[in-house]
């Protein structure tokens, strides 16, 4: 029982009984009060993942963070389509795509910029970096930019064939770089810390580490429920404003990556951008490396023909996106200046999705 006096405990169980209660849709205090509950079980989500991570070593902490919220991501994209059906076509690649603009330019941006209003200049592997970042951008050619262009279906498609290679593609890239980033080259993605993440292991215990993985899984996976039970109300609220609809989804694609965020922005605030950037490009790669295969499967027993190419517009910011963030890292150093350049992307994203 004293379990349930941690808040980190009790706060996701709460939410899970508001979310199963369905009081949620009679009234706006409750809208407030999930509100409430999604932003702790948020915080307990970075709690539980530093724990585990602690535990395990890096790099294996940051993928098992950004894994757990990729598959809950994936669940429900694939439900949503599934019950959507043709209208919900475009449904993975907005999501993805609203993902990776947000990991790029948000997260990336933030951990560099307060990472360097703390400590001036940080220090992280160029190795670990380039490995990601070339992932990165041959999977986001696959998926996103060359259905636009192809010419064997008319529009943003990719005929079968096509789809096939391009989630085998995926798959192939991801699990290179889960390969060299576990195994063949894992000294790149290392912390210079180790000393220090020892002597906190012994803290961690079974009990407490058991615990954790159970409740990261809890928190995680009721942040993406109340987030989808709050988009009405976050979508009314947004079209009252006379915003376009299509600003809900990157309200909930924020909230979906807050705990990898969080987590992220904490390790650069220690003085850890390794692990903020490990945690930042594995997110982007499982983002698309997971979805886009899972994607395709289920358009294919489902006879759903999925959009993913994105428009002229889309194609100039994300490539504007990965070519800044790469010269922002392949020194090795960084500096607050980076980060305030790719917040300004993003600025420029949002502003462009408000004022196409």
């Amino acid at each position: 029982m004293k379990l349930l006096y941690q808040w980190t405990i009790s706060m996701p169980l709460l939410a899970c009984l508001l979310y199963a209660s369905g009081l949620m849709h009679d009234s706006g205090v409750f809208h407030a009060i999930g509100g409430l509950l999604l932003i702790l079980s948020v915080l307990s989500a970075v709690h539980h993942s530093e724990i585990v991570a602690h535990k395990v070593g890096e790099p294996y902490g940051t993928i098992i963070l950004a894994l757990a919220v990729t598959i809950i991501e994936v669940s429900v994209i694939v439900s949503l389509m599934i019950s959507g059906g043709e209208a919900a076509a475009s449904l993975a690649r907005d999501t993805v795509y609203s993902a990776v603009m947000l990991i790029l330019n948000g997260i990336v941006g933030l951990c560099l910029f307060l990472g360097g209003l703390k400590h001036f200049e940080q220090r992280f592997s160029v190795d670990s970096v380039l490995i990601g970042l070339i992932s990165l951008v041959s999977i986001v050619v696959f998926t996103l930019i060359l259905p636009t262009i192809t010419t064997s279906v008319k529009g943003p498609f990719y005929s079968t064939e096509q789809l096939v290679f391009a989630s085998m593609a995926c798959l192939v890239v991801y699990g290179s770089y889960i390969f060299a980033q576990t195994v063949r080259h894992r000294e790149y993605f290392l912390t210079a810390t180790v000393e220090h993440e020892a002597q906190h292991d012994n803290i961690i215990n079974k009990q407490m580490f058991f615990t954790s993985i159970v409740f990261l899984i809890i928190s995680l996976t009721i942040v993406v429920m109340l987030a989808k039970a709050l988009s009405l109300s976050i979508e009314s609220l947004v079209i009252s404003n006379n915003l376009p609809k299509s600003l809900v989804g990157i309200i909930i694609a924020s909230i979906i990556l807050l705990p990898e965020g969080i987590a992220a922005i904490i390790a650069a605030k220690h003085n850890k951008l390794q692990t903020s950037l490990n945690l930042a490009l594995g997110s982007a790669l499982s983002s698309i490396g997971l979805t886009i295969p899972t994607v395709s499967v289920v358009c294919y027993l489902y006879n759903i023909n999925v959009a993913l190419g994105l428009d002229p517009i889309s194609i100039v910011l994300l490539t504007l996106s990965i070519f800044t963030v790469t010269l922002s890292l392949v020194s090795g150093r960084s500096n607050i200046v980076y980060g305030a350049v790719l917040l300004t992307n993003l600025l420029a994203y949002i502003n462009l999705v408000i004022f196409p």
